[in-house]
């Protein structure tokens, strides 16, 4: 059993709380039952494995992944609850804890649904965001500059797993651009639109992009856009949540095209 948050294993698998350490070992850390056990079905082989010894006896699921986990990697630890605590970044940890390499799904080339997302800090929205993205079908999303790093632990546990699903990629908008270009529409939701997003033309391809909702698109989105659409509000709210205006505008995709 590992006792010590200073073992060399512990250390590695702390650094990944950390964006440059992510980007150095081109892995992260997961947490908790239900993200591992998403990463496993979606064929992802874990690096390196910890389990408090607690909650192993427990729970059955914990029990359950680390005989699944023990199948796929030697790497795999018993810890106790301290240990646990420094490895989490929750404030009650689940328990099991797992390094996978960061996913690297293939861009396609000609998507139906782009999602570009423009200047999304916060982690727990762009999380959900891609969560939604990927119950919607999202072809590929494309994070611009300024937005969250996808694989923040915020992020990725708002993501409920959609990070080993979802084609994305960092791009600037240069890059933006040039994958776009062929589209005959980009749409961009905004509060102030000109186009109800019910009258839009919803027939693939096309992209949409959604943008921080304090600042508003930035001036790289605007000059993509071909329409900016409306999300009617008849309260008295100026603008809804980024996430909350990404599903109403990806389902409405889905219902019309």
């Amino acid at each position: 059993m590992l006792t010590s948050p200073a073992n060399e294993k512990i250390k590695r698998a702390r650094a990944l709380a950390q964006k440059k350490g992510r980007d150095a070992a081109g892995q992260f850390l997961l947490e908790g039952a239900r993200l591992i056990h998403e990463a496993l079905r979606a064929g992802q082989t874990p690096v390196l494995a910890f389990y408090e010894r607690s909650a192993f006896d427990a729970d059955a699921r914990v029990r359950a992944l680390v005989v699944a986990l023990q199948k796929q990697t030697r790497e795999i630890y018993a810890v106790n609850a301290s240990v646990m605590r420094a490895l989490a970044d929750t404030e009650t940890p689940q328990g099991i804890a797992a390094v996978f390499p960061l996913p690297a799904l293939r861009l396609p080339d000609a998507p139906r649904l782009t999602l570009v997302l423009d200047r999304i800090r916060d982690p727990g929205n762009l999380g959900t965001i891609l969560r939604t993205a990927w119950a919607a079908n999202v072809n590929r999303v494309l994070l611009a500059p300024e937005t969250a790093d996808a694989f923040n632990p915020k992020v990725v546990r708002a993501g409920m797993g959609a990070h080993f699903h979802l084609p994305m990629a960092v791009a600037s908008w240069s890059e933006i651009a040039a994958r776009l270009q062929t589209l005959p529409r980009v749409y961009l939701s905004d509060a102030r639109g000109d186009l109800a997003y019910t009258r839009a033309d919803w027939t693939p391809p096309l992209a949409l992009i959604v943008s921080n909702e304090a600042e508003g698109a930035s001036a790289a989105a605007r000059q993509l856009a071909t329409a900016s659409l409306a999300i009617p509000m008849p309260g008295a709210a100026e603008s809804l949540n980024a996430a909350v205006a990404a599903g109403i505008l990806l389902f409405e995709f889905l219902r019309a095209a």
